[in-house]
């Protein structure tokens, strides 16, 4: 696709990388019909190739015109009242950010670089009403600072019996943390403990722990603390940067140390941990550094796929546990490690059942389940139809967005994947 800048976006850094990223764009639409929104809502403004087009006209200053696509796509189906640019901050703030497109995109579309892009300047050109920005605020304010949080969290928790249902149900039931192994080994890994994680499911990090134990490895805790991901999703991009400067600046010394590899247990955070040396490539600081500690991430499941000995096959149970896994977005579309956890879980002894549209988002994605909740639980009722339809024992998944989302109305437990290989290392191997 070819595209002229206006005059605005000429000579500056975000206008090019928008106009780069678009120019490989064909609007083939193969992207299209594994977009879960499109999907919910048949609508091509909520698909991603409705998304790049409400992009690039933003950025040449134009309307687009009224033959778009299909004479049904037109700017007056975009819906909201205002400006074009709010029109456009209103559908892309539908997008989930799962990546899905992107991954499937013969072209190379890095949709997801291109979304921030839009979000931001569309967010300029028609800032929120006020009470909408305070919202906001206050949901990052809250969400990635751990010990305001874990506090709100508890609270919530000590009253949830006497809450009604619906409200009840936001509200996840308390879980236990188990023993953090300390055992000296020749290799040292860092894990970073994040943001909500610790709170919501505690146990995800030590049991990562125990696991690598096993094989040989110590996994230490970093400083908790928010990746960024909220903040660059919600358009506060700054805000962001300081989030990834400050973890930077955290994880330096022990970079410096020679930890092995910064571990990552959420999926979400290790996606995004990915980008920081994109992300900060303009910064003449931390641009080094940033591409350093993204070089050095590593999801839990490339650790153990690479350190647990293939030959090593736990035993299979005459009745082994019926698993599905809910391969999270930041997983499979954005880290693109599509079937790693899979084979890990079949190696574990774990009859996996199979899904169907794996591809779907569940529709946490970060802050969605909050500021897009109609569309958030539409996605959430589909994903489970799916994940329960060959009647599971238990839901397995990858990021704690997703553990939360499903577990709040699942009728069987959802657990990170890494707690059910550390049960069955637990079960069958020996410390």
């Amino acid at each position: 696709m070819r595209i002229e800048l206006a005059e605005a976006y000429r000579d500056t850094e975000l206008g090019s990388e928008g106009r780069d990223l678009i120019s490989s764009c064909v609007q083939c639409g193969q992207c299209t019909f594994i977009c879960p929104t499109f999907r919910l809502l048949d609508d091509e403004w909520d698909g991603p190739r409705g998304r790049i087009f409400l992009i690039q006209n933003l950025l040449e200053g134009k309307e687009p015109s009224k033959d778009f696509l299909h004479p049904a796509y037109t700017l007056d189906t975009l819906g909201e009242a205002g400006t074009y640019a709010a029109k456009v901050r209103h559908r892309l703030d539908r997008c989930l950010t799962c990546r899905s497109c992107e991954a499937a995109c013969p072209q190379g579309v890095r949709y997801g670089r291109l979304l921030d892009i839009g979000r931001e300047l569309a967010e300029r050109a028609a800032p929120r009403p006020v009470r909408e920005r305070a919202w906001r605020w206050g949901l990052r304010r809250v969400l990635t600072r751990r010990p305001l949080f874990t506090a709100l969290l508890r609270v919530g928790q000590a009253l949830r019996p006497r809450l009604p249902d619906q409200l009840r149900e936001r509200i996840p039931a308390p879980r236990r943390a188990g023993d953090w192994p300390e055992r000296p080994h020749g290799r040292t890994m860092l894990v970073w403990q994040g943001c909500v994680q610790p709170a919501l499911a505690p146990d995800i990090n030590a049991a990562a722990a125990r696991v690598l134990d096993r094989l040989g490895i110590r996994l230490l805790p970093a400083s908790d603390g928010c990746c960024g991901a909220l903040s660059q999703h919600m358009s506060a991009m700054e805000e962001a940067r300081e989030h990834m400067r400050r973890n930077i600046d955290l994880l330096w010394p022990h970079v410096e140390d020679g930890i092995e590899a910064i571990v990552l247990t959420a999926s979400g955070c290790g996606a995004f941990f990915r980008e920081y040396g994109h992300l900060l490539q303009n910064d003449p600081r931390y641009r080094d550094k940033a591409a350093r500690i993204s070089g050095m991430v590593r999801d839990i499941a490339e650790i153990v796929a690479k350190e647990w000995s293939e030959a090593t096959v736990l035993p299979i149970t005459d009745q082994p546990p019926r698993v599905v896994f809910q391969s999270s977005c930041s997983l499979q579309h954005s880290q693109r490690l599509n079937g790693v956890v899979e084979k890990l879980l079949k190696r574990a002894g774990f009859k996996l059942l199979p899904v169907t549209y794996p591809f779907m988002c569940c529709g946490s994605a970060g802050s969605y389940s909050i500021l897009q909740r109609d569309l958030s639980l539409s996605l959430r009722e589909a994903k489970l139809k799916t994940l329960l339809a060959g009647r599971p024992q238990a839901i397995a998944t990858a990021n704690i967005g997703c553990l939360a989302h499903l577990s709040a109305v699942s009728p069987v437990p959802v657990n990170h994947w890494i707690e059910l290989l550390d049960e069955r290392f637990a079960e069958t191997v020996p410390t």
